[in-house]
């Protein structure tokens, strides 16, 4: 278990499209899943403190097609400094 007196920092790493009108290349979803692979191995080792889930029907022609995300939230003691954040 994670003591979450000690989380001091979270980082926000989503995996899937979040936004409709553009959807994640296959590039783009292997580096979310590498930046949490190393969010979750590296020193300063970080824990998984929630996850957030959450899906679209969209409606496309005659076609219901399902977006679905996943957004971890990674708590750290500190901050580290390989991590970047970004715009």
């Amino acid at each position: 278990m994670v003591d979450l007196s000690d989380v001091r920092y979270i980082k926000r790493i989503v995996i899937g499209s979040s936004n409709p009108s553009r959807m994640q290349t296959e590039q783009e979803l292997a580096q979310s899943q590498a930046l949490l692979n190393r969010c979750l191995n590296e020193s300063p080792r970080g824990s998984i403190v929630g996850i957030e889930r959450s899906f679209t029907l969209l409606q496309l022609g005659e076609h219901q097609v399902v977006m679905q995300w996943l957004c971890y939230h990674v708590g750290f003691a500190r901050r580290p400094v390989w991590l970047q954040e970004q715009p």
